[in-house]
């Protein structure tokens, strides 16, 4: 323990949702359920792929590694807090919540990396299907998927160092159901405004260049699409890109709302409600997004099921 007005290596207090325990029980079982229906939807979308040599393509290739990181991402949050809202102590250990939040920095640039590059799938698929055995090989593929997962865990490690070594004051009171970056700075007792533009910075390259490029990759897909005969080809092409940009818009918009705002700006109850979206709404909705709008998805569902009959 450090003298004076600053601590450093003690536990910190998460308050979630609310201060005084109101509704805990309610919300733990709702937590609980929406937890559960997520995991298991990952998990057999990430099942199904895997046994149905259909699916072994580059676009299902990218969609179970998104899977994967949603089926982590939402493990690394909802669980401790679905165990606070039963629990007198909300208490995590330092080195707990740098766990944390190095993990969720990894998982979440690392998805959003991800969604870009499924934008790019579809767009070769479409605008230059000739191509796209060259375009998206599995060399490629693995390539992509090695990238983002070495880039952001570098960035994410570089965050997680600077924030954890940072002068704490003694207010352990965490304002959030998780330790996220933005949510811990006002505890420290320094000018954090400088390196404020850092967090800018990394959210404009992660965030901000992925979602714009899946705006273009989708407006090159539209012109496309706009000039197909056929009008079954053309029912098909815009329901695969909408289930895409419905899910990638969600969490784009929510992530980025956190990340690029100057701290004066934040609210913690707004900041807690627009987590909600991209740590446990947007896992949830991805698996049903990509399956119940996939009819592939559903033949292999069926053919599957028959064979282990």
């Amino acid at each position: 323990m450090k003298t004076g007005n600053e601590s450093v290596k003690t536990d910190f207090i998460l308050l979630g949702f609310f201060q005084y325990g109101r509704m805990d029980a309610v919300l733990f079982v709702a937590i609980a359920i929406l937890f559960s229906v997520a995991l298991m939807g990952n998990i057999i979308l990430i099942l199904l792929i895997q046994l149905d040599t259909r699916l072994h393509t580059p676009m299902y290739f990218l969609l179970s590694q998104l899977s994967f990181i949603d089926m982590m991402y939402i493990s690394t949050t909802v669980p401790k807090m679905a165990t606070n809202f039963l629990s007198n102590s909300k208490t995590i250990t330092f080195l707990g919540c740098e766990i944390q939040a190095f993990v969720f920095l990894v998982l979440g640039g690392t998805e959003a990396l991800l969604l870009g590059f499924m934008s790019y799938d579809r767009y070769v698929a479409i605008c230059h299907p000739l191509r796209y055995p060259v375009l998206m090989s599995k060399k490629i593929c693995w390539f992509m998927i090695t990238c983002a997962w070495t880039s952001c865990s570098i960035n994410s490690l570089i965050h997680t160092l600077y924030v954890f070594q940072l002068p704490f004051c003694r207010s352990r009171l965490i304002n959030h159901f998780f330790c996220e970056v933005p949510s811990i700075l006002p505890l420290v007792c320094q000018d954090t405004s400088q390196y404020e533009h850092t967090i800018l910075l990394s959210g404009l390259i992660i965030l901000l260049l992925p979602f714009m490029a899946i705006l273009a990759s989708y407006a090159c897909v539209l012109t496309v699409v706009s000039q197909m005969s056929s009008g079954r080809g053309q029912t098909k092409a815009i329901s695969t890109c909408s289930s895409h940009l419905t899910v990638a818009s969600l969490f784009y918009v929510t992530t980025l709302s956190t990340y690029t705002r100057p701290h004066s700006l934040h609210s913690p109850e707004e900041d807690k409600i627009v987590a909600v979206f991209y740590t446990i709404i947007t896992p949830l909705l991805n698996p049903f997004i990509y399956s119940l709008r996939n009819k592939e998805v559903i033949r292999a569902l069926r053919r599957v099921c028959r064979l282990y009959k």
